[in-house]
């Protein structure tokens, strides 16, 4: 027995009209020429919290939506439009010294779809209305551990480079790399501070490969697989020299090292001496820290926020 279609009620006309609608305006809004109806967008990227945070703000007054009855349309239109809005600024950050998302994504490796999940799954609070009842207000954030979970594609931890003359050595419980002032670029004749990214390298003075970020766990996605931090927290009044967080990750012995210069088309690797490399490379305990991502590193306060 075939179904027959039966003709729409009010209620679906008024759901089949308010669904036009709200294509109607998206598409103006996010992409016209000539918008009548405004979004804005403000984002900040937090290198020690690890999160990337956004607000995006529909203008209900300039679009002429009227409440109370109009507050359901503008949630509406607000929650379908913020992937989008959120895109950009996802794309333009920093991958690695050559590299940020939008390259990846140019290079076929990851999708608009798979930036986009980001914003989708990312951590909302409830929408809310500005003071004057003119703007529709949406709060997003992404922690930095599910965007460089888009990027980890290797199954097992790649061997770092085991030394042919091991040198003695301690065993640590962590890795922390001070650059938080101004080194030499390496290759170039002038200085930089070192810039914040997802998955830095670390190179020695010889400019072997230290650590990157295969050589990271990749069943690990609690944690990225360099943490940033600054001077202040890595030499507190504690027998290790440090507090919370950072003190769980990195034990009660932590190797400490000054970085001697940056290098990168971006200045985002940081360069250690051939002797403090070897103390990590020397002993299983220390290439463990970073299969384990038991790694900080130390920039100055004003590229981490």
């Amino acid at each position: 027995m075939k179904d027959r279609l039966k003709p729409a009620g009010k209620a679906s006309l008024l759901r089949l009209t308010f669904s036009a609608f709200l294509s109607a305006a998206l598409a103006c809004a996010v992409w016209g020429q000539e918008e009548q109806v405004r979004f804005n967008v403000s984002v900040s990227v937090d290198w020690l919290q690890r999160q990337f945070s956004a607000q995006a703000s529909y203008n209900l007054s300039q679009a002429g939506v009227k409440l109370p009855t109009g507050r359901l349309m503008g949630e509406e239109i607000l929650k379908n439009a913020y992937p989008q809005l959120l895109r950009p600024y996802l794309l333009s950050l920093r991958v690695d010294s050559d590299s940020v998302i939008k390259t990846v994504v140019d290079n076929g490796e990851l999708s608009f779809d798979d930036i986009d999940s980001l914003s989708i799954g990312a951590d909302k609070t409830p929408l809310s209305l500005s003071p004057d009842l003119a703007v529709m207000i949406g709060r997003y954030t992404i922690p930095m551990e599910k965007i460089s979970a888009l990027f980890t594609r290797h199954r097992q931890a790649a061997e770092p480079e085991t030394p042919l003359l091991p040198v003695q050595t301690a065993d640590y419980t962590g890795i922390i790399i001070i650059a938080d002032r101004e080194l030499p670029v390496h290759g170039r004749v002038s200085g930089a501070l070192l810039e914040p990214c997802i998955f830095p390298k670390v190179w020695d003075t010889n400019m072997n490969i230290v650590y990157e970020r295969e050589m990271s766990d990749p069943a690990n996605r609690e944690n990225t697989m360099i943490r940033y931090a600054l001077t202040e927290t890595v030499f507190r009044p504690t027998p290790s020299g440090l507090e919370g967080e950072l003190a769980d990750l990195l034990g009660s012995r932590p190797l400490r090292i000054i970085a001697r210069g940056v290098f990168g088309v971006h200045p985002t690797d940081p360069v250690i001496d051939r002797e403090d490399a070897l103390k990590i490379l020397s002993t299983d305990n220390n290439r463990r820290l970073l299969r384990e991502g038991r790694v900080v590193l130390v920039l100055n306060e004003k590229m981490l926020k």
